[in-house]
Formats: C-alpha cells, sequence, structure tokens
C-alpha cells in the first residue's frame, strides 16, 4: 500500500507529464510543495527514461525536458514531443519573449498581462500588406490561440481578452535564441512578404 508521502510523489510525477508545473497556482500547490520536498526522487523517476525534471525557483515553475544521448548511446523515444513552430507562432513566441525582456528592464514584477488587441498589433506589423482586416484579425486570433495551447499564453478568468504570459517563456526562448531567430524571422518575413508557413524552429 503507497503511503501518503508516495501518493504525493506519483501525483507530482502525472502532473508534470501532463503540463508544466507553477509554483503560484493554487491547484499546484501541493504539487509544488512535493517536488521541494522529494525532487530526487522525482528526478530519478524520470532520469530512468531519459528526462530531465528542471525546476526554476526563481521564476516558480518546474517542467520536463528530454536529454540528448550522450555519444554510443542508442536514442530513445522521446516522452515530451517535439513541435514544429509555424512562422506566425515562431512569430509570436519572439515578439512576446522581447516583450517580457522589456517588461522586466523597466522594473516590471508580478505578472505580464496582454491585451488581444495589443497582440493582434504585434503581428499586425509583420504581415503583409492587406486591405482585409477582417482577415488579419481572425490570423492574429488563431495564432493567439496555438500560443496558448502550447502552454505559453492564459487567458485571465473573468477578463475576456487579457493574457498572461507565462514565465516558462524563458525557459524556451532564452537571450541568444532570442537574438538568433529574431534574425530569421526578419529574413523569413521579407522573403515571403509575411505569410505564414513554417521556420525551422522547434520545440521540445
Amino acid at each position: 500500500m503507497r503511503t501518503l508521502e508516495d501518493q504525493a510523489v506519483a501525483s507530482a510525477i502525472i502532473h508534470l507529464m501532463r503540463d508544466v508545473v507553477y509554483r503560484e497556482v493554487p491547484a499546484h500547490e501541493v504539487v509544488w510543495a512535493t517536488l521541494q520536498r522529494h525532487r530526487g526522487r522525482v528526478a530519478d523517476h524520470f532520469a530512468a527514461i531519459g528526462v530531465d525534471v528542471v525546476v526554476d525557483e526563481t521564476e516558480g515553475y518546474a517542467y520536463l525536458s528530454t536529454r540528448e544521448a550522450e555519444d554510443g548511446e542508442e536514442p530513445l523515444p522521446r516522452l515530451v514531443r517535439r513541435r514544429s513552430l509555424t512562422y506566425n507562432v515562431s512569430l509570436l513566441l519572439v515578439l512576446l519573449r522581447r516583450r517580457m525582456v522589456e517588461f522586466e528592464s523597466t522594473g516590471g514584477d508580478g505578472k505580464l498581462v496582454v491585451t488581444r488587441e495589443q497582440l493582434v498589433e504585434m503581428l499586425r506589423v509583420f504581415q503583409q500588406s492587406s486591405s482585409n482586416e477582417a482577415r488579419i484579425v481572425d490570423q492574429a486570433d488563431r495564432t493567439i490561440g496555438q500560443v496558448a495551447e502550447l502552454g505559453f499564453l492564459r487567458e485571465l478568468r473573468g477578463q475576456a481578452g487579457a493574457w498572461e504570459v507565462r514565465r516558462v517563456l524563458k525557459a524556451y526562448v532564452d537571450a541568444q535564441t532570442l537574438s538568433d531567430f529574431a534574425g530569421r524571422l526578419h529574413a523569413y518575413a521579407g522573403a515571403n512578404g509575411g505569410e505564414s508557413g513554417t521556420v525551422d524552429g522547434e520545440l521540445s
């Protein structure tokens, strides 16, 4: 029979397999506390299948990351699936990461919140010139929805059209990636007139 601690560890493992765990989310409070007490046990469980548990104490989140196979090792199947990102999704991630840098550099703390209108305007700059306003907005809404599905945006309850930019975005788009990827996106936009497509970015 499982002890209460065994049950808590199992619950933490399952939560991590489902999604990012946030310290500030009330539903994750017990899971976060379990990671503080039993991080070694949770990490050992995933290490056996080539997955690392990444816990950022400063930002307050934890997630799974597939470990790259070492020389001579046979790669294991990926638990954390890679996702190819479309141009528009990649663009919005870079723009949101840039907005986060600006927010923090001006002394902003707490949650970075952006409105739907701000998100549409951020994307509009990189879209092909068009007189079809409805098409631009529809495309932006689809992109916002896709980024939300990836877990980088969360619509605030009771505040329609207000989106929190999740801090885990920092783990996927660091400063170097931001610089390199932004250059590639600008080049892609120039070559393709801002039309949607795919770029060679991946999310793992």
